[in-house]
């Protein structure tokens, strides 16, 4: 076992840092900041999870079976191919909860099977199942105080980076054909077009805030790493804030953070007390009341 996990820590190791480093650049920044102990293991998971989003992303022919890899370990089969067995060697150091895998899993099958997202509740599942289960593995990868707390609000941290994700996106999106913003809250408030789309996004954003204060909280409940997820969330959740200083979309394109603003958005969540359960405090502006439909608790 200990030659197993060796190897697969020697061979997988550099391509997991350099892949962070290249395509997630505000995590990468974050990663900085976590325990040696734990760092390379957070690579590896961060290499699982964007292999098998790119695998489908990109219509590689056998992500079909890259996911059904995972699925079967996380149902309690034997590790086959390269995501799988990453997991289990993961799972010699970390708890790794399989059944938020095998959410994650379902999730990326939503994306093969191209399924529509019409409702809040439908946008909302699919955020949990592609983003917030990443962060209930991470969670339990830094270790926590109290399950109980730290998973649900893990998760709403999830979820707030990935309905961001899809605000920064929208216009990418739309040229592959997705639309991720859901359809009835377009008809109820007007349009994705550039120059038309303030009120859904507005609408949008404040659905976001209320999920990021929500996951905030969780962070006190982490035995490590604290520090990294506080400066990502607060780096990430800028994304937001440029949407508003760029007109809520009165141009087409993406809403881009300069990394000189994200290091000192990062420094400045980073100086602020950290927040208990029961007082939300600031985190890039005060979010609002959660909206209605948002249950507790995928970079």
């Amino acid at each position: 076992m200990v030659d197993t996990v060796v190897s697969v820590r020697a061979s997988e190791l550099p391509e997991a840092r350099a892949t962070t480093r290249r395509v997630a650049r505000t995590f990468a920044l974050a990663c900085r900041l976590l325990p040696r102990a734990v760092r390379d293991d957070v690579y590896l998971l961060y290499l699982v999870f964007r292999n098998l989003d790119d695998a489908v992303d990109d219509g590689h022919a056998d992500a079909p079976e890259r996911l059904a890899a995972v699925e079967a370990w996380c149902a309690g089969g034997a590790p086959r191919g390269r995501e799988a067995t990453i997991l289990a060697d993961l799972a010699t150091r970390h708890p790794i909860p399989r059944e938020a895998l095998a959410d994650f899993c379902a999730g990326m099958r939503d994306d093969l099977d191209g399924r529509r997202v019409e409702t809040e509740e439908d946008l909302d599942r699919y955020c949990y199942r592609v983003a917030g289960t990443v962060g209930i593995v991470m969670a339990r990868v830094l270790g926590t105080t109290d399950d109980e707390r730290a998973l649900p609000a893990a998760a709403a941290l999830g979820k707030a980076m990935q309905r961001t994700n899809v605000l920064r996106d929208i216009d990418e999106d739309g040229a592959n054909g997705r639309v991720y913003v859901p359809r009835r809250t377009v008809e109820r408030l007007g349009s994705l077009e550039p120059g038309r789309r303030e009120p859904v996004l507005r609408d949008q954003i404040a659905r976001a805030d209320a999920l990021y204060e929500e996951g905030l909280v969780g962070v006190t409940y982490l035995r490590s790493g604290g520090r990294a997820i506080t400066a990502a969330a607060a780096m990430y959740r800028e994304i937001l804030r440029q949407i508003e200083r760029d007109g809520y979309g009165r141009s087409p394109g993406r809403a881009v953070v300069s990394g000189r603003r994200k290091v000192v958005v990062g420094a400045s969540a980073l100086a602020r007390p950290q927040r208990a359960a029961g007082n939300p405090g600031s985190g890039g502006r005060p979010g609002p009341g959660r909206p209605h439909g948002l249950p507790a608790g995928r970079p």
